[in-house]
């Protein structure tokens, strides 16, 4: 799969690019409470409420303003961590190396340190309820996966896109990198502010406030219904993208 094709694209088009304009110009950047800090707060609680961590906005942000009082709790801190590699992706250009600094950041709860910031060396799977869902891509193939990736994510930065364009690619590249899995933990948080990074990078910081971990949240089956395009790295179907290809653009409504 080459992220950089855009073989889906007009079925994108028809599905709801053709309304992605109309949705950004309506989508009120200033009353989304004005304020970039809140607004990454509100993306890192609800990235971490689709892990599990059961610390709601409410109940973080009455934490937040009495910190002094009370010592964090792990969860606590996981979603404080998550808010430093926001801030720090939003203050930097989306590169592989920046992007490992990030995970760094935000794993600092899931994982020992020797495995912050770095691809994992070992096979991972994702379970369900029922088992083994699905089987990522090898360890010895995971290097040369995410430099491909993050040369397609440069040369798609350096393109001229249109805002459909923009957030065709970004689900995209959510998607892939989702698949890839190229994480021992963390994945799923990374790959939320990756796809929220490529984002802002093309169309401005603005687009770091949209919110679209809160809808992924709201939508969680859908989420891992839409993202579940096969067994293992090897039976992938990207023909039946499209769902979860809508799913940014559709935050927006």
């Amino acid at each position: 799969m080459k992220i950089t094709d855009k073989k889906y694209f007009d079925q994108y088009h028809e599905l709801i690019g053709k309304d992605l304009e109309t949705l950004i110009n309506q989508f009120d950047f200033v009353e989304q409470n004005g304020n970039l800090g809140y607004q990454t707060q509100v993306s890192a609680v609800y990235s971490s409420n689709i892990e599990g961590n059961t610390i709601d906005l409410n109940s973080f942000m009455n934490l937040a303003f009495s910190k002094e009082k009370f010592k964090p709790t792990k969860e606590i801190q996981e979603i404080e961590d998550l808010i430093l590699a926001y801030k720090t992706a939003q203050e930097n250009k989306l590169t592989e190396n920046n992007f490992l600094k990030c995970h760094k950041l935000l794993a600092k709860q899931l994982l020992i340190s020797s495995l912050r910031g770095k691809y994992r060396n070992d096979k991972v799977g994702v379970f369900g309820q029922s088992g083994l869902v699905y089987l990522a891509i090898e360890a010895e193939y995971l290097t040369d996966a995410m430099k491909t990736l993050f040369a397609e994510v440069a040369e798609l930065l350096l393109a001229k896109l249109s805002v459909e364009e923009t957030f065709y690619f970004a689900s995209l590249i959510h998607l892939r990198f989702a698949h890839i899995h190229p994480f021992r933990d963390g994945n799923g948080r990374a790959a939320r502010l990756l796809e929220k990074w490529f984002l802002a990078q093309k169309l401005g910081n603005d687009l770091w406030k949209i919110p679209s971990e809160k809808y992924y949240k709201e939508h969680q089956p859908e989420y891992y219904k839409y993202i579940n395009l096969g067994v293992n790295f090897y039976e992938l179907d990207y023909d039946k993208c499209l769902p979860f290809l809508t799913m940014l653009p559709n935050s927006l409504k």
